[in-house]
């Protein structure tokens, strides 16, 4: 099936992909690195070199590329930080809708009143979750509230936003609203590295941000494994 995967941390620490085909496209928007092979294409949406910042990402030439390589299913996975006490780190969820009212999103219409209605199709996460199970769980209908970073949200922040949605998080908001604008479907799943801040009393900051991501490292690795396998 072709698929175009989109993830950050997890590509750049995880072995998985060592054998892809290193390539690179130019878009309108700028030169995007991916790797390939077969019919699968993944990206780090953090980019290819020094990882760039959440709100430094080029969302735009990300989803151009993947657009021009002629992928219509986009299937991401998102790092998040968990709203609530049932949602434990280590957790695998997908969102079906968000919140993002802290920042505007990147556009592919600067000049015109235009764009499609935003939301989260999810159109390949039923065959997914189905055929995942039973090695791995996925939590259904999240809400995914997005925030702008790069910093970590502050305590009072999560104590208004934990009522907004399940998970926060920085970028997968901008990614789903440019897909809907050009028509490409955007599948959502998440991994839970931390707790939010300030949520169980705990505190976050990147160092152990970090440690977090590491120790969900295999959990990462198996859950894409199993993906490549349910998407050949």
């Amino acid at each position: 099936m072709k698929v175009g995967f989109i993830s950050g941390t997890s590509i750049i620490h995880s072995d998985l992909f060592a054998s892809w085909e290193n390539r690179s496209i130019q878009t309108a928007y700028g030169r995007v690195h991916y790797k390939g092979r077969g019919e699968h294409v993944i990206l780090n949406r953090h980019g290819s070199s020094a990882p760039l910042p959440p709100h430094s990402i080029n969302y735009r030439a990300n989803i151009r590329a993947l657009a021009d390589l002629g992928f219509t299913e986009i299937v991401s996975l998102n790092s998040v930080g968990s709203l609530k006490v049932a949602l434990t780190p280590g957790t695998i969820v997908s969102c079906s809708d968000y919140v993002g009212l802290q920042q505007g999103p990147a556009t592919f219409f600067d000049d015109e009143l235009k764009g499609g209605a935003p939301g989260i199709d999810n159109t390949l996460v039923p065959l997914i979750v189905k055929q995942l199970a039973p090695e791995f769980t996925v939590e259904l209908g999240k809400v995914y509230v997005q925030m702008r970073g790069p910093r970590f949200e502050t305590k009072a922040e999560i104590r208004i936003v934990q009522h907004w949605g399940d998970v926060v998080g920085m970028t997968a908001g901008h990614e789903a609203d440019l897909c809907r604008e050009i028509g490409l479907h955007y599948n959502s799943f998440a991994i839970v590295d931390n707790y939010a801040n300030g949520l169980q009393d705990e505190s976050i900051d990147f160092e152990k941000f970090r440690e977090l991501v590491k120790a969900n490292q295999l959990k990462v690795n198996g859950f894409f494994s199993k993906l490549l396998q349910i998407l050949a």
